[in-house]
């Protein structure tokens, strides 16, 4: 019988300080140089035992509840390290979803990693930090990072990690537009016209040296050209973020949520209210350090 028969996790979302995209790997995965940054925004989960199916409850009804939710599939690898026959049996997650989806901020990744620790507990499973990060990564390429937290360098798929010396505490404002973009849609439109994309880029960082703007208009993220190519509400996110003081602002991931980073909270607060709109979300977070993240994550 397991130790404990609920266990609480809050998991949380990132951004991606950077995103450079290599090219196509021989396995059809893309090439990933990125920098993984926590933030304080974060779904709550709790892991129940009980008698019956594995199942999922959340109070989103647009986040999937079968295996296509990734929790699922975190279930469904615990169970068979645990030796156990057939599908999961004896738990229930609940998720309070506050990470909004398809947005670029890892919320069903690092639903999954808070899964695959707290199941395993839930259910009796010794897991080495090894075999953890594998099964990790056959959920996503991005899971393995939720297992870390803080300031870390993404390689190969993004999951091959190097801890990096956290970054500076720094206010967070996120703008998430009133449409998604799923990853496999942002990578094919990468795929399609990347290099077109590049070359934009190129011209658009002569003619920002030239105007001396180049420290503003060139992107540090690599899809956030092809996205606002099909969504231009998101170069004109990132701009007025700037343009109300965020030291850096960029598309996180694939997107669609854009994030600007500021020092002091109070001009946070006044770029967020200047952001707002009907047809937008505006929130306010903040960075986490990677011990804060891991204390947080467990209580």
């Amino acid at each position: 019988m397991a130790a404990e028969r609920s266990i609480a996790r809050a998991a949380f979302a990132k951004i991606n300080l950077d995103l450079r995209v290599r090219g196509v790997r021989p396995d059809g995965y893309h090439e990933l140089h990125t920098t993984f940054q926590s933030i304080a925004l974060a779904d709550a989960l709790t892991f129940t035992h009980a008698a019956g199916p594995f199942h999922i409850v959340c109070d989103d009804p647009r986040c999937p509840t079968d295996r296509r939710n990734l929790v699922w599939r975190a279930a469904e690898l615990v169970w068979k390290a645990a030796r156990r026959r057939g599908a999961p049996r004896e738990a229930i997650v609940t998720i309070a979803k506050r990470i909004p989806m398809q947005a670029g901020l890892g919320g069903g990744s690092s639903d999954a990693a808070a899964a695959l620790r707290a199941l395993a507990v839930l259910w009796g499973v010794k897991l080495a930090r090894d075999r953890l990060h594998r099964m990790a990564a056959a959920i996503g390429a991005d899971v393995p990072y939720f297992l870390e937290g803080g300031t870390v360098r993404g390689l190969d798929r993004g999951d091959r990690l190097v801890r990096l010396a956290d970054i500076p505490r720094a206010w967070v404002v996120l703008v998430v537009p009133g449409f998604g973009v799923s990853t496999k849609e942002a990578f094919a439109w990468w795929d399609h016209d990347g290099q077109a994309g590049q070359a934009g880029q190129a011209r658009l960082a002569m003619h920002a040296a030239r105007d001396g703007q180049e420290g503003k208009n060139k992107s540090s993220n690599d899809l956030q050209a092809v996205v606002a190519r099909r969504h231009p509400l998101v170069t004109t996110l990132v701009e007025a973020l700037e343009h109300h003081g965020a030291f850096q602002a960029s598309l996180s991931g694939s997107g669609s949520a854009v994030f600007g980073l500021f020092t002091r909270k109070f001009e946070a607060e006044r770029a967020a209210r200047a952001l707002a709109g009907a047809r937008r979300q505006v929130l306010i977070t903040r960075t986490l350090g990677r011990a804060e993240c891991r204390r947080l994550a467990a209580k």
